[in-house]
């Protein structure tokens, strides 16, 4: 166990009380993993060689059996080596659902019915059971049996479309982004069915799609085409205006970069920006007209209001395209948590395009103890990401380190089920364990 930093113990959790069948894939491990580290007693299901998560890279010290993707995925669970499509395999799934609260699933649509074990089947087996089912396309409709790596849902939802520049063709988001969002949306679905089974008694199927819990982010781009018929598209750095607009975007520093919005509310005027600059003796000729004046007015009013008026328009970007150089000059001289910081002194809107480094080593992270040690099975600490939120009366904690294959067999099998040894050699022998 890894207690939480407040020392919090696993019985003072939201979902202490809660066991969790993990059946899910690697599209729905971060739902489980939500459930876990809340507390819930989340059973990873593997199939006997082991879940083939395990095996995605980068890994831990370039060794293939340690990959930190599933590191990061399976804290607070325990593992079980389990066939379900073998009936003895089955037969012992079965008396573990009698036990759980919530089964997670990511089969294609219809395999669990196959082998009884479908919302009806287990429905029967414990009328309150809740079944989370995370796939591509969701239970039903023409496309619900078709294959759904991240990049289709990333593709199919939507979101590809408004990524990357202007110039470029649709840009693939980081790393999983469309298995995470259809996780977190099957996290909300299984604790809102939670809820209502301890309010009215009964369960339910909750079904997640990914191509669904993708286009709910799209920012504006289905209400501009249904209000106005505009096609929204990628705007990279920019933003939604096609210009470049001086300080708004991404600058470059001696050490990295940050992203600008100056001129928009919630934070100095442009007015603020200049001061900087003139202190620094780094302003040129933007102290005279027709940049002054120009600078004086810069805001989001008056940008959207410059294409009021085509004929005006190309000596505006040709002001705007020279505040652009300086700004940049300017930014490059300094670092950028430099240029955060002094920027949030004068209540400019700067922030720092992080690495991954700087989030390890970002001073407001730190001091709310958001990376967690871990100790791992050869006895090294790894530092995990931490906190989703934070709660005061059941908080969140890492309760224990990922599970080896198996791990926990004969403590689930042996002492929970009664599993003999003679009867789990007989299982082994024919894959079922």
């Amino acid at each position: 166990m890894v207690p939480a930093k407040n020392g919090a113990s696993p019985d003072d959790t939201a979902l202490g009380d809660i066991r969790v069948l993990d059946l899910a894939g690697e599209i729905g491990q971060y739902c489980t993993k939500l459930l876990a580290d809340l507390g819930a007693d989340v059973i990873k299901i593997e199939a006997p060689g082991g879940d083939p998560v395990r095996a995605l890279p980068p890994y831990y010290n370039k060794h293939p059996d340690q990959s930190l993707y599933w590191l990061n995925l399976n804290t607070s669970k325990r593992s079980v080596t389990l066939d379900i499509e073998k009936p003895e395999g089955r037969a012992l799934f079965e008396k573990l659902v009698a036990t759980a609260d919530i089964v997670v699933e990511s089969f294609t649509p219809g395999f669990l019915d196959s082998v009884g074990l479908g919302y009806e089947g287990l429905a029967k087996m414990k009328p309150d059971i809740i079944l989370t089912s995370i796939t591509g396309f969701g239970q039903s409709g023409p496309h619900a049996k078709y294959k759904a790596p991240d990049i289709v849902g990333i593709a199919m939802g939507g979101v590809m479309w408004l990524a990357g520049e202007p110039i470029d063709p649709p840009n693939v988001l980081p790393w999983r982004q469309g298995y995470t969002s259809a996780s977190i949306m099957g996290a909300c679905g299984t604790l809102t069915a939670l809820y209502h089974r301890d309010e009215k008694g009964e369960g339910q199927h909750v079904d997640v799609s990914m191509q669904e819990a993708l286009s709910l982010a799209q920012e504006t781009a289905m209400q501009s085409w249904d209000m106005i018929e505009l096609l929204r598209s990628r705007s990279g750095s920019r933003g939604v205006v096609p210009i470049d607009v001086p300080g708004i975007g991404i600058y470059a520093c001696s050490d990295g970069h940050v992203f600008g919005y100056l001129g928009t509310p919630g934070g100095a005027p442009w007015t603020g920006m200049l001061e900087w600059m003139v202190e620094e003796n780094m302003a040129e000729d933007l102290n005279d007209p027709p940049y002054k004046e120009f600078i004086e007015n810069l805001n989001l009013r008056f940008l959207t209001g410059l294409f009021a008026n085509p004929a005006e328009l190309p000596g505006h970007i040709k002001v705007m395209s020279h505040l652009v150089e300086v700004l940049r000059k300017f930014t490059a001289t300094k670092s950028k948590w430099e240029m955060y910081e002094q920027g949030q002194h004068r209540r400019l809107l700067w922030g720092i395009v992080s690495t991954p480094e700087d989030i390890a080593k970002n001073p407001q992270l730190e001091s709310r103890h958001w990376l967690t040690d871990v100790q791992q099975p050869t006895g090294e600490k790894l530092q995990y990401p931490g906190r989703p939120y934070y709660m005061s009366e059941t908080p969140w904690a890492i309760h224990r380190r990922p599970p080896l294959v198996g791990e926990h067999n004969n403590e689930i099998f042996g002492k929970e089920l009664g599993v003999t040894q003679d009867e789990w050699k007989k299982l082994e022998a024919i894959g079922a364990v």
